[in-house]
């Protein structure tokens, strides 16, 4: 949590939700608007990595946060899950640039039943009950029906699609049972994340052909045959912007999972979902189809009903130590991390996460 913010101001609860909120509803349009505008998601994605990290280091010298300091026995710890997360970021960033909002927000919510048959098969954990199951079902009703309306379909798509799919279950399956055991704090978390993504990213500018295509663009002739002014500074708002989102979801996320309960998380993270299909069928013809939108509704109502079915009441001691309960504390704020990241972030946002 950031130095300097009262949390004892009555307006503090309602600015953090409504932070948080905003910047969920909008990272994934704004992110799709920008890699729309900069078809780069390898380097896009790493000026989002550069954007937290500056940011985190900025507000720590300036005394608003504080975060675990670089070591290189650290790093060589946190880097399968750096490179996870990377990878979850980077086909989530090639899924928004060869598909619509409405088929990430589908995936995305696909991700519970996968967890659920992934723990149960490789982690010998028990089946899901019920009300559990019922939910899995509402979620794969609602992805199934979305795919087979979905105007937009291409093979392209949907092999990012599924590739995002494979990475971000990886990564709530093991990857934050990993994290949780190295002992950094919410914000070390993110300064590690990020730059250590950062190191990773230049691999992949010259995998995907980015570098040299960027390379390409800055030739002078093909600089006096490029775009307008007006179009060069929309692509440099829409990169901002994806940026300084990516990093606002960090903070207001972690800030949000403190202030308000589990289940008023929770149904905030459903009216999220909600904002952003409505925000991105008002601006623009980048969406789904009606019935897409119907079905992709009954996939965010099985996610909420997922959600609410896994709550467990915890056990509440009569005494508790400062230790126990700052364990407890800080083992809530990973685990939205790196899951909320990738919600755009992610849920972005990377940071997109965690």
């Amino acid at each position: 949590m950031m130095k300097g913010m009262d949390a004892s101001n009555r307006y503090y609860v309602p600015a953090i939700v409504a932070g948080y909120a905003l910047s969920s509803a909008l990272l994934a349009i704004i992110n799709k608007f920008a890699v729309t505008m900069f078809s780069f998601p390898a380097i896009l994605t790493a000026l989002q990595y550069l954007t937290s990290v500056v940011g985190v280091r900025s507000f720590s010298m300036l005394g608003l946060l504080q975060h675990d300091p670089f070591t290189y026995d650290m790093a060589r710890k946190f880097l399968p899950a750096a490179t996870i997360f990377y990878l979850a970021v980077f086909t989530n960033t090639n899924l928004l640039k060869n598909a619509n909002v409405d088929t990430f927000i589908v995936f995305r919510s696909l991700t519970p039943l996968l967890v659920a048959v992934s723990d149960t098969v490789f982690r010998k954990q028990p089946w899901p009950s019920r009300a559990t199951f019922a939910s899995l079902v509402v979620i794969l009703a609602g992805a199934v029906g979305y795919v087979s309306c979905d105007s937009t379909f291409t093979l392209t798509a949907y092999s990012w699609a599924f590739a995002y799919l494979v990475v971000i279950t990886t990564e709530m399956v093991y990857i934050k049972h990993l994290v949780m055991n190295l002992g950094l704090s919410t914000w070390g978390f993110v300064y590690y994340n990020n730059l250590i993504s950062l190191m990773i990213a230049p691999v992949f500018w010259l995998m995907t052909g980015e570098f040299q295509e960027i390379l390409a663009l800055l030739n002078p002739k093909k600089l006096a045959e490029g775009d307008s002014d007006s179009n060069t500074m929309i692509t440099a708002i829409a990169v901002a912007a994806s940026c300084v989102f990516g990093l606002s979801i960090s903070f207001f996320g972690f800030a949000a999972r403190k202030a308000i309960s589990a289940t008023a998380f929770t149904v905030t993270g459903v009216v999220n979902k909600l904002l952003t299909v409505l925000i991105n069928v008002a601006v623009w013809d980048k969406h789904a189809t009606p019935s897409g939108l119907g079905f992709l509704l009954v996939t965010i109502g099985g996610g909420a009903m997922y959600q609410q079915s896994v709550r467990k009441p915890l056990p509440k001691p009569e005494h508790k130590s400062d230790v126990e309960k700052a364990t407890e504390d800080h083992r809530e704020e990973i685990e939205g991390l790196m899951d909320g990241h990738q919600d755009f972030k992610e849920e972005s946002t990377k940071n997109f996460v965690k």
